[in-house]
């Protein structure tokens, strides 16, 4: 009986090119490793769960050697390091072509395991972003040549001519048809570089802890990475150099000396704040138990001036790219959960460097804009974050940090240890998956006041606010809290925005007909760091509702804010008897509202119910004690 494999239809070949012998195909397999596995989980269906798709990645490439000499296909191998290399090709191409022969078989998994085997873990990429997410949400929803179009044009570069080709030789019957499902992607290729979809840079679990015994936890927990780098090829490096991850240097001018030398790093005295007129980054101490490892320091610096191809780079929106000016202040430089981590502040922006401790690869860069932050937006940044969870390192005027649900104000907060200023890690809602049912945010008190901050995705966490956008006080009061608690989740739409800072404000509460009790206008606008960006949200609370509703939404308007404190939004509602209305409120400087177009009705004062047919839509006019007329936000 003929293998699955063997009994797959012969796949057509592209014109022949140079004989590859085993060894420069073993030479080729090596040397990309992690780019050959990182193509083939993109290849392979979502379907099969990150852990069994991680595994299979791996056993593809593993038993992508060639039996003997074998002519590489006529398929340029595209960028540098890579062109013209006949072997990569050819493992290239048998990559493919096992992948999509594996997601094609649906669910008979079980007659083909994968390997290698890992016993007693569970290995999956570390969580991206919601964009990644998203990403491979629409990945899953394409066919497998599909993804594999997908894949080769934006991982590999490869022009669609070359794609075609290569689909071919893999043995996909309708290369042209997988061009054109795999346009279905918008802006496709930006993400594929994330490690999200690094199959090689694996977090490690155990399977069955409760039927081990306890000296054998610690046994697994530590003995993951060994476990991993044992079980799987392992991509050799050079090492740790003088500059670490960075590019080859492109100038040398003495500006640029002074800004890589470790020694004129700026270091404040530990009391500098209590006696500085400013209280910001620029009084922060250099924190960490590696403050004096010159060598982490220098690699810091040179990474961010010069950052090499392999470092993991993202920035705030509205946040310069570049090198210091000049030598930057040292907030810390430690150990962090399994990286070594130096946080640099250089008056106008936060950098955070990151490198894992037990390898040469995976140097994460991230940059923040945080010019004119103040107290109240210099309390914390964020140091780590892995298995869902994220650590602050807090300023050096926190006396107290902990952790408490923003959807449920009753339930009191958890504290948590601070050590040298890092917090223990805590849940953070920009790495969850799935529906929102929790969004635990960081409070920190200082010994006079308390506010609560939020992870958003970026290196500096956001400030809630709640009250008139005139005069708003930290979310941490009872009332505050319950302002805030229906509104939470909706702090996911301006993840990795660059938000400064997120106020919530109930505008109006407006009587429901057929005595449904009243309903809450609640307007939430996030500030930028940048300024522009500002993002707005009208939202529509009824009672007995979990969550608020949002009714409108805006960019970069004044509604809401400092210069415009006031607003005018509209929802179609549904009444416990069936009856369809049209309500509308405005800020309480309304005199009266008009609502024009599918539904015809107007009033005093700045509250509107009209009664409404299902679907229909309707333009608001408001007009303001003053004379002014406003229009409903959108």
């Amino acid at each position: 009986m003929q293998s699955q494999d063997a009994a797959q239809p012969a796949a057509p070949s592209s014109p022949a090119g140079p004989v590859v012998d085993v060894e420069q195909a073993e030479a080729a397999l090596v040397e990309h490793y992690p780019r050959l596995v990182r193509l083939a989980y993109l290849v392979l269906p979502a379907s099969m769960g990150r852990r069994r798709r991680v595994l299979t990645a791996h056993g593809l490439v593993q038993r992508a050697l060639p039996r003997g000499r074998t002519p590489a296909p006529l398929i340029p191998a595209q960028q540098a390091g890579r062109a013209g290399d006949p072997g990569y090709a050819l493992v290239r191409l048998r990559v493919v072509r096992t992948a999509l022969r594996r997601g094609a078989r649906g669910g008979r998994w079980a007659q083909s395991p994968a390997l290698p085997r890992v016993w007693g873990l569970r290995l999956f990429p570390r969580p991206g972003g919601a964009g990644e997410l998203a990403l491979d949400q629409r990945l899953s929803a394409l066919s497998g040549p599909a993804r594999a179009a997908h894949a080769l044009r934006g991982f590999e570069r490869l022009p669609d001519g070359d794609v075609r080709q290569v689909l071919l030789a893999a043995g996909v019957a309708d290369a042209e048809g997988a061009l054109v499902e795999a346009d279905r992607i918008p802006d496709p290729y930006r993400l594929l570089d994330s490690g999200e979809f690094d199959a090689c840079s694996l977090q490690a679990r155990p399977t069955d802890l409760l039927r081990r015994r306890r000296h054998l936890k610690a046994a697994l927990v530590g003995g993951a990475a060994l476990t991993v780098c044992g079980t799987l090829l392992a991509l050799p490096g050079d090492g740790w150099g003088a500059d670490g991850a960075a590019a080859p240097p492109y100038a040398r001018n003495p500006a640029a000396r002074a800004a890589l030398d470790p020694g004129k790093l700026t270091r404040v005295s530990p009391a500098a704040w209590r006696t500085s007129a400013r209280t910001d980054f620029s009084v922060w101490p250099a924190r960490g138990d590696r403050t004096g490892d010159r060598a982490l320091l220098r690699r810091a610096l040179a990474v961010w001036a010069r950052p090499g191809k392999g470092v993991r780079v993202s920035a705030t929106p509205g946040t310069p790219a570049g090198g210091p000016a000049g030598p930057p202040q040292l907030l810390y430089a430690g150990t962090v959960d399994t990286a070594r981590v130096v946080l640099l502040h250089d008056g106008l922006r936060v950098v955070r460097y990151a490198e894992p401790e037990e390898d040469t690869g995976g140097v994460v860069l991230d940059l923040a804009r945080a010019d004119g932050a103040g107290r109240a937006g210099s309390g914390a940044v964020v140091l780590s974050r892995t298995d869902g969870n994220v650590r602050y390192l807090t300023a050096p005027w926190v006396r107290a940090a902990a952790e408490r649900d923003l959807r449920a104000p009753g339930s009191g907060a958890m504290a948590l240890t601070l050590a040298d200023g890092v917090t223990s890690p805590l849940a953070s809602p920009a790495l969850r998956e799935g529906p929102c049912t929790s969004w635990n945010v960081l409070r920190l008190s200082n010994g006079t006041g308390t506010r609560l901050l939020t992870d958003l995705g970026e290196l500096v966490p956001a400030r809630l606010t709640a009250g008139p956008p005139r005069s708003p006080r930290d979310a941490s009061g009872a009332k505050a809290l319950r302002t805030w608690a229906p509104y939470a989740c909706s702090l996911a739409a301006v993840r990795s925005a660059g938000v400064r800072s997120v106020n919530a404000w109930v505008f109006a509460e407006q009587p429901l007909p057929g005595s449904d009790g009243s309903a809450e206008w609640v307007c939430t606008r996030a500030e930028t760091w940048r300024g522009g960006g500002t993002r707005v949200l009208a939202q529509f609370h009824p009672p007995g509702a979990r969550s608020g509703a949002v009714a409108a939404t805006a960019q970069d308007v004044p509604e809401c804010g400092v210069k415009e404190p006031r607003v005018l939004a509209g929802v179609l509602w549904r009444s416990g008897s069936g009856g369809w209305y049209l309500l509308a409120a405005g800020s309480r400087d309304t005199a009266s509202v008009r609502a024009t177009g599918g539904i015809e009705g107007s009033s005093r004062g700045h509250l509107l119910t009209v009664r409404a047919e299902k679907g229909a839509r309707a333009d608001l006019r408001g007009r303001l004690e003053d004379g002014r007329s406003v229009g409903g936000l959108r």
